[in-house]
């Protein structure tokens, strides 16, 4: 098992920013990749951002420019920066880690809200 431990949801303005940071522990694989995901009601869950240890990264289109992900391999943390937010950004996010230890794995963190409102 991969427990992931978020943090940093909040109630945020349009055009303000958030930093969400997650934060993996256990059984982790080397080569992995850490990212994103949200959840808004009503709507399935869908990527955000992610990035693999080994550097490359992937984002939804419509947060391109606006978010970064980033991590520190050595702790096993995947950082979220939010800028730029709008009210569509609002959902639970949730922290992902997947990789490969004999079959294909996900992990997921309990989820954390971000809100976006005037």
């Amino acid at each position: 098992q991969v427990p992931l431990v978020e943090s940093g949801g909040d109630l945020v303005q349009p055009g303000g920013s958030l930093r969400l940071s997650c934060a993996a522990s256990g059984n982790i694989v080397s080569s992995n990749t850490m990212g994103w995901y949200r959840q808004a009601p009503g709507k399935q869950r869908e990527l955000v951002a992610s990035m693999h240890s080994g550097g490359t990264t992937n984002y939804a289109d419509s947060v391109k420019g606006r978010f970064t992900v980033s991590r520190d391999n050595a702790k096993n943390t995947v950082t979220l920066q939010m800028d730029s937010l709008k009210l569509e950004d609002t959902a639970v996010y949730y922290c992902n880690i997947r990789q490969f230890n004999g079959r294909w794995n996900d992990y997921w963190g309990q989820g954390t809200q971000v809100t976006v409102s005037s």
